[in-house]
């Protein structure tokens, strides 16, 4: 099986000159816990709510400093995200995909059209996806008893 048929395709991206606040919104609005950055066609990074929840959240429990927070919130995304992001290729072996998650621990991986990162990437591999295949795998078995 291959990454691109598990994959989300065309994922929601955003720029990094984006604030922590809109990224924190788009995503608890879409249900979503990883985010590609991109500038423009190329991928710059990656940010997750476990990121934001960390960049966050020293900030949020100083509650006689809101303006800490505030100013937090209001941190460009690029400032915020992992750069040193891995990827997949879309016609790659989902079992190799699978491997670079668990190894690296990561929850989702940019899938791109190319090898070169200046191409917007073709999806977003993360764990729900590969869960949700072995999930129906497993229901398929039960029933087959």
């Amino acid at each position: 099986m291959r990454v691109a048929e598990v994959m989300t395709p065309d994922p929601f991206t955003i720029e990094p000159e984006k604030s922590v606040r809109e990224a924190l919104k788009t995503m608890q609005a879409m249900d979503i816990r990883h985010v590609p950055v991109a500038r423009g066609r190329t991928l710059v990074g990656i940010v997750s709510d476990r990121d934001l929840r960390e960049f966050t959240l020293p900030a949020l429990l100083r509650f006689e400093e809101p303006e800490v927070a505030r100013d937090q919130l209001d941190t460009p995304i690029g400032s915020v995200m992992r750069t040193d992001t891995l990827a997949v290729q879309a016609e790659e072996e989902l079992s190799e995909a699978v491997s670079v998650m668990l190894d690296h621990k990561v929850g989702a991986l940019p899938v791109l059209l190319s090898a070169a990162r200046a191409l917007v990437e073709a999806g977003l591999a993360a764990e729900g996806h590969l869960l949700g295949l072995l999930g129906c795998r497993s229901r398929r078995r039960r029933g087959a008893r």
